[in-house]
């Protein structure tokens, strides 16, 4: 350990005097200053506010949630907003609400449609993800809750919720979940995060100031094994956790991100756990069984631990490419004084926490961070990380001057070798204001090419903050490329396939997925900011299966439709 650890500082060093000796000005065009997000929530038709079910008692659940995020429910082509909801809890009861579905009216305004899609149910929710789990060209819903998980079919735009019937209404405390096709048989497979075992029986009496009872910290209790589930491919799921070899008690998995660390074709997991090492599970591929298995290898990646061999509270997370090496960076939300986690793969399965170096480490520092997203919010053709932030413990600021309890928002602008720049400042007055920022995701809602966030607060209201990078004309502001791709063989979502988009010799890869952020889910359509060029000069497709079709001089300003086997609808 103590070589592997004076190898890796030898690396982190070389990166740093890499870094240092070349030019890292940012490419990004004059339209970035312009970047500005302003907060449309009521003027959009938005009327949502979180409610934690909090009465006195200071149960350990309530400063965990929620999440929310996009889906389009009934297939117009416009995104639409779902938005998980808590509950009273069962000694206090009351009039509960309900999850709340937005419909896009395609003008710039959303229709609460809930009672009609089938969705007005009360649940005690942390999390959504959204995938077409049964092929028939619609987008299921999974919602994870303290306590059994929910699970909507959809049929046509009407939901039916199925989740004891198929499988998976596992009724431990759920997070984030994931769809996707671990096996790579065309079906999308099922993870769900699990954190800690909890009861309203068993919450634990813990305080800051030794007097009055505050929200505990996952360390006094038990964590709960997450949840791998296989699809049949009628219907229903298997639960192969402990097949696979992803039952793991050591975990208190709050956050997951698909990604392919190896670039050998199969899917692997990375898993953000609070207060204990972070997993990366390598999938194995298929054995002489026919089955498919995984190996949990984060500390000897070096993706579990800070840099100095601790554990953090790791939240949010996402992968994406960052720089010039073309291998991917997992970007992991922790608590206050921890920074968010950057950890760089240095190509042979090895990781670096490069925190400091990316300049996003001190900017994060007094932040507690949940959600993270990695998106081209300026459509300079590199990917910016935005990050959703606020504390769980209402009264920090009487114990630590230096940190809040509702805190503002981060966007950190790429400005190319791994380096990023804090622009909260002057992206928009709304990212200033001091939340209790828990989930977050990110889509082009009004289809004008830039990329929208949604922000989903604990006891508070939602927000919807619309990019207006690009104005209404679409006549202002960098280029922009919108891949959406259908699979035939694969998933009919194509979770799991990378696109790589290349202009003037660069390139950039994406990868259609579910999960990533923190309970929530961004849109699946794929967006490739093109600067000021006026073509993309090739995009290469890699379905899950392996095959890959070329396309060349594609024009920009335009989403194109990608059907597998069979090219550009």
């Amino acid at each position: 350990m103590i070589l592997r650890i004076l190898l890796l500082s030898l690396v982190f060093f070389s990166c740093q005097q890499s870094d240092s000796n070349n030019d890292n000005s940012s490419t990004a065009t004059d339209a970035a200053a312009q970047l500005t997000f302003t907060d449309v929530t009521k003027a959009a038709g938005i009327d949502f506010t979180h409610y934690n079910g909090s009465y006195g008692k200071k149960y350990f659940p309530e400063m965990a949630g929620p999440g929310g995020g996009w889906l389009d429910y009934d297939n117009d082509g416009w995104q639409d907003i779902l938005l998980v909801q808590g509950k009273n809890w069962e000694s206090n009861p009351g009039d509960d609400p309900s999850l709340k579905l937005y419909r896009n009216l395609g003008d710039g305004t959303f229709s609460d449609v809930t009672a009609n899609a089938g969705l007005d149910v009360t649940v005690y929710g942390m999390g959504m993800a959204a995938a077409d789990y049964d092929n028939d060209g619609d987008s299921d819903l999974i919602i994870t809750c303290v306590g059994p998980n929910k699970f909507f079919r959809n049929d046509g735009g009407k939901f039916t919720e199925v989740g004891e019937t198929i499988g998976v209404a596992d009724p431990a405390w759920s997070a984030s979940a994931m769809f996707f096709d671990y096996d790579l048989d065309g079906w999308l497979d099922l993870y769900v995060c699990n954190y800690v075992k909890w009861t309203e029986e068993t919450d634990i009496w813990c305080s800051l100031d030794g007097n009055s009872k505050g929200y505990c910290t996952p360390e006094v209790y038990t964590g709960e094994p997450s949840r791998l589930y296989r699809n049949r491919g009628d219907g229903s799921y298997e639960d192969v956790t402990e097949a696979s070899g992803i039952f793991n008690p050591k975990g208190k998995a709050l956050g997951v991100a698909l990604l392919d660390f190896n670039d050998d074709g199969w899917p692997d997991l990375s898993i953000a756990n609070d207060t204990q090492p972070d997993f990366l599970y390598k999938n194995n591929g298929k054995g002489a069984d026919g089955k498919v298995t995984f190996s949990e290898i984060g500390l000897m990646s070096g993706f579990a631990l800070d840099e100095s061999g601790k554990a953090r509270a790791g939240m949010g997370i996402d992968v994406g490419v960052v720089d010039h090496t073309g291998e991917e960076t997992i970007f992991v939300g922790n608590f206050s004084n921890e920074m968010i986690g950057v950890y760089r793969d240095l190509g042979n399965g090895s990781y670096v926490d490069r925190a400091a170096v990316s300049q996003i480490g001190n900017a994060s520092l007094r932040y507690l961070t949940f959600g993270v997203f990695l998106f081209d919010a300026d459509l300079d053709f590199d990917l910016d990380l935005f990050a959703v932030n606020g504390h769980v413990q209402p009264e920090i600021e009487e114990i630590q001057q230096a940190v809040t309890f509702r805190q503002p928002s981060l966007l950190f602008e790429n400005q190319g070798k791994g380096k990023f720049k804090n622009i909260s400042a002057s992206a928009g007055e709304i990212l200033s204001e001091p939340l209790v920022g828990r989930g977050c995701a990110y889509a082009d809602y009004d289809h004008d090419g830039d990329l929208d966030i949604l922000i989903i607060n604990n006891n508070s209201p939602a927000l919807l903050l619309r990019n207006d990078l690009i104005n209404e004309t679409n006549t202002v502001g960098p280029g922009y490329l919108r891949v959406k791709l259908e699979g035939t063989t694969s998933n009919k979502d194509a979770i799991g396939a990378q696109v790589q988009a290349s202009i003037a010799g660069k390139s950039l890869p994406m990868v259609v997925k579910t999960g990533s952020t923190y309970l929530s889910q961004s849109e699946l359509t794929l967006t490739f900011g093109t600067g000021a060029h006026s073509l993309v000069d090739s995009l290469t497709v890699t379905w899950p299966n392996g095959e890959q079709q070329l396309f060349q001089d594609i024009k920009i300003g335009q989403e194109i439709l990608i059907r597998e086997g069979e090219g550009i609808q």
